[in-house]
């Protein structure tokens, strides 16, 4: 990556972070409602729609959307974390039961191997 593609990546990751704040929100609202005055006095219904569809509602609702996705990642991202969270524990049980099913066969092929033994002796003994 060059250095100019790693500055552009850094200041439009810090202009997307401020734009994505209620306060940006506010401020833009403000910024819109100081041309509201005009538009009302045009008298225009058409100039006033534009007030509101390009002024207002896309200046306004652009950090307002940013803000929910926000906090809609942040939710996901809790998820993803108590899912690893709890995958993380079930694959810790599963260590453990297969630990322990490991245990229990080498006893039974202990228990096994004696059964034998014990099978041979009587067979020796009988001949």
């Amino acid at each position: 990556m060059s250095k100019i593609s790693g500055f552009n990546e850094k200041l439009a990751a810090k202009i997307t972070a401020g734009v994505a704040t209620m306060w940006c929100a506010y401020a833009f609202a403000i910024i819109a409602l100081i041309s509201l005055p005009s538009a009302l006095k045009s008298g225009s219904v058409l100039v006033i729609v534009a007030w509101i569809a390009q002024t207002f509602l896309q200046l306004v609702l652009l950090s307002i959307i940013m803000v929910g996705q926000n906090v809609g990642a942040k939710s996901v991202e809790q998820k993803i974390n108590e899912t690893h969270a709890a995958s993380l524990g079930e694959f810790e049980l599963a260590k453990e039961a297969r630990a322990f099913a490991q245990q229990e066969l080498a006893e039974l092929k202990e228990i096994a191997a004696d059964i034998h033994r014990v099978i041979r002796d009587i067979e020796n003994k009988a001949k």
